[in-house]
């Protein structure tokens, strides 16, 4: 997670490590990018970014 200086958080898509090379060109294409529109509470997001 990613949160930027207006407060957007920004997650990568899921399972974009591993075992990239056998999935097909929809789904690796798929993966690409940051999700911008994550919500989650304000108390989750202080417990995985405890600096901010």
């Amino acid at each position: 997670m990613k949160l930027t200086k207006n407060g957007k958080v920004k997650v990568r898509k899921k399972g974009q490590n591993h075992f990239n090379s056998k999935e097909s060109g929809n789904t690796t294409r798929g993966k690409r990018g940051t999700k911008e529109n994550f919500i989650i509470s304000a108390k989750k997001l202080a417990r995985f970014m405890p600096h901010k």
